[in-house]
């Protein structure tokens, strides 16, 4: 399985809700097991600058593919990008992922 998590940060906090918004498009795209659009409730002391997370589970990476090739996929990009500053994004496989010591 494929997690997908992208962070964004909104310089207009009047334009949080619009680009919230703009996210949730991609819930419509049927190619994630989960996807989820969250927005960060800022408990952590060393860092608050993101304000809203993209949280996906992708069977492979062909479905991630897909759901990146979606026509929802560039609606949303292009309502949210206009109103975002930054935006991290990382996709990792979860049976390379370490769960214990190293």
């Amino acid at each position: 399985m494929i997690r997908h998590i992208v962070f964004f940060t909104v310089p207009d906090r009047a334009k949080l809700e619009e680009v919230r918004s703009g996210l949730s498009i991609l819930t419509a795209i049927p190619h994630a097991r989960l996807l989820e659009i969250g927005t960060n409730v800022k408990t952590d002391q060393l860092g608050t600058e993101v304000d809203l997370v993209v949280y996906g589970e992708f069977d492979d990476e062909a479905a991630l593919a897909a759901y990146k090739a979606h026509p929802n996929y560039q609606r949303s990009i292009e309502r949210v990008r206009p109103l975002r500053e930054m935006r991290i994004a990382a996709d990792y496989e979860t049976a390379a992922a370490m769960r214990e010591p190293f």
